[in-house]
């Protein structure tokens, strides 16, 4: 039986090398480059990575679900005071989404991305887990998380088992022309979000107070919109000692700020958490590592099961600069296990 599958391509040497691995593992390949709304000439590049590897590729216009599910998500986070993830929201409600769509029409069997990260059997109890990719600095399992057994049974990671270093060398063998990584948010190219969120059809915050941790003024800002947990420069404080962003108060149109050590928190809460296993959810507390932003090194925890699909994280070693609105995600060794937002910070966990 043919072995058949559909690559998102976003024109860049990772989706490039996936698909021509999975060419040389005998499936019948073909693309598909989902425009976003935001052109960035990558969609030419991804029709010349098709024609380049010698398979068809589909364009998919989703700009409207775009702009309604990860830009207006983005810009009402920054409104509402809190730190948002829009790769993690397009993942799940844009690529795979319409990527098992899309296959599902023309007949194909598996869907696969460039992602670094590794899919592996754990048994009928756990079904289809999720692990890191084995390039540390390339992993990216940390953006997947709320992917579950729907989306796992259809996917293929090639670039998993494999580091950035080879998938370059690969792309050389391949003919295909180097191509400078992107770092920024796909629609905002030159990686200024106040910027974008100033033209953005919104009311934004008004400029108010930045106060100390007694309540005393010690400076103003533009707007809550402009200062993100955890930011040092840019605050114009006048002072012998950095201040460091502890919290965004919206309703107050304030900032409060404090010194380095009162960034530390003993744990979180986080919301709307999703598990990659078959099991429902959490059903006792357990014991795992927790990363709280994609270059986390990570902390020791004890994540505890709430109502409402919450769960209480306690870490063993405080940690600084705990975001709202940012993901906190779970593993055990090289596995996730699952994860959810940041609801708010603990001080004493």
């Amino acid at each position: 039986m043919e072995k058949s599958v559909l690559v998102g391509i976003s024109g860049g040497i990772d989706s490039a090398v996936a698909s021509a691995i999975l060419k040389e593992r005998g499936y019948r390949v073909e693309g598909l480059y989902i425009q976003n709304g935001f052109p960035a000439g990558s969609e030419r590049e991804a029709a010349a990575v098709a024609k380049r590897l010698g398979f068809p590729l589909h364009i998919l216009d989703a700009a409207s679900s775009f702009k309604k599910d990860v830009v207006a998500y983005f810009a009402g986070e920054y409104l509402a005071g809190r730190t948002p993830n829009p790769c993690i929201v397009c993942n799940k409600k844009i690529k795979f989404r319409y990527l098992l769509e899309e296959a599902r029409t023309r007949g194909l069997g598996s869907i696969a991305t460039g992602h670094y990260a590794r899919i592996e059997d754990s048994g009928p109890e756990e079904g289809l887990g999720l692990f890191k990719g084995i390039d540390r600095e390339k992993d990216q399992s940390y953006f997947l998380f709320q992917l579950g057994q729907k989306e796992l049974g259809h996917l293929i990671f090639p670039n998993g088992e494999k580091t950035k270093k080879e998938i370059r060398e690969m792309a050389q063998d391949l003919g295909l022309p180097p191509r400078k990584e992107s770092q920024e948010i796909c629609f905002i190219p030159d990686d200024n979000y106040r910027n974008f969120l100033e033209t953005y059809p919104v009311t934004l915050p008004r400029p108010g107070n930045i106060v100390d941790r007694e309540g005393n003024v010690v400076g103003r800002h533009r707007g809550t919109h402009t200062v993100t947990i955890g930011q040092r420069k840019g605050l114009n404080i006048a002072s012998q000692r950095p201040y460091y962003v502890l919290e965004i108060n919206t309703e107050r149109d304030e900032v409060i700020v404090g010194r380095e050590e009162d960034q530390f928190t003993g744990g979180l809460v986080a919301n709307n958490c999703s598990w990659v296993s078959n099991k429902p959810a959490v059903q006792e507390t357990l014991q795992a590592r927790t990363y709280i932003r994609y270059r986390h090194r990570g902390v020791d925890s004890e994540i505890t099961p709430l109502p409402g699909g919450q769960v209480h994280v306690r870490f063993m070693t405080p940690q600084k600069a705990v975001a709202p609105g940012q993901a906190a995600v779970f593993f055990q060794g090289d596995r996730l296990l699952g994860g959810g937002w940041i609801e708010r910070g603990l001080r004493d966990a």
